[in-house]
Parts: C-alpha cells; structure tokens; sequence
C-alpha cells in the first residue's frame, strides 16, 4: 500500500520559515502529482500548491505564491515544502496527497489544487504561527 508521511510542523514566530516534508513509500510509481494542502479550525481544505512529474513544475495558491516552494529530492520520493515569511492566518493542520501512476501506459496525473484529484493522503501536521 501506498503510504504518505508527513513532517516538519511546528511552532514558528510570525516571519519566520519551516520546511515541511512528505515521503512516499509503499509501492514503486512511473508518474506523480504531489500536493499540498492546509485546513485551518472552521475552514474548509485549501489547496496550496502542487508539483508533478511532467513537467516538473510546482504551480501554487496566489495565498503563498512567492512565500512557498515545493520541490523533491532526487529520488522523487520526499516532497519538500519551505515555507518563509509565514502569517499568523498560515496556521492550520498541512497534507500532503499524491495521485500516482504505476503503469508507463496510465494516464499521466495532470496535479491541481482540489482535493479530489489526489487519491493517498498524508495524516497531516499542524503549523502554529505566532504573532
């Protein structure tokens, strides 16, 4: 089974900068679409920023585009997602989902911001920023 885990939450100073991480393990996958996503306390899920493997691009959120970057390590295995100058408001519980193809004959996961289009989820880790 495939299996996402999620680190590297946390309690930040508002300004102040975390790296969070998402390791797929499980199954060996041709193809992925990666992304991320936070819920705050009373809202609805919020998709924040996706990368896939063709290309290989992360597209994000107008809430953290230029705050947030999404990359991989070479492995394309563990997913990255540095977060700088973080608000007060970026407090939520973060996820990371991915769609996966384990056949070069499957259609290729195109990546977005609903969650929807992403079938394994990460158990989520929670960002605290204070003011």
């Amino acid at each position: 089974d495939v299996q996402l885990q999620a680190s590297g939450g946390g309690l930040v100073q508002a300004g102040g900068s975390l790296r969070l991480s998402c390791t797929v393990s499980g199954m060996s996958f041709v193809e992925y679409a990666i992304g991320w996503f936070r819920q705050a306390p009373g809202k609805e899920r919020e998709g924040l920023s996706y990368i896939t493997s063709r290309p290989n691009r992360a597209t994000y959120a107008d809430s953290v585009r230029g705050r947030f970057t999404l990359s991989s390590d070479k492995a394309k295995t563990t997913f990255y997602l540095q977060m700088d100058r973080l608000k007060p408001e970026d407090t939520a519980v973060y996820y990371c989902a991915a769609a996966l193809t384990f056949s070069h004959i499957a259609p290729q996961p195109r990546g977005s911001l609903t969650s929807n289009d992403y079938h394994y989820w990460g158990q989520g880790t929670k960002v605290t920023v204070s003011s």
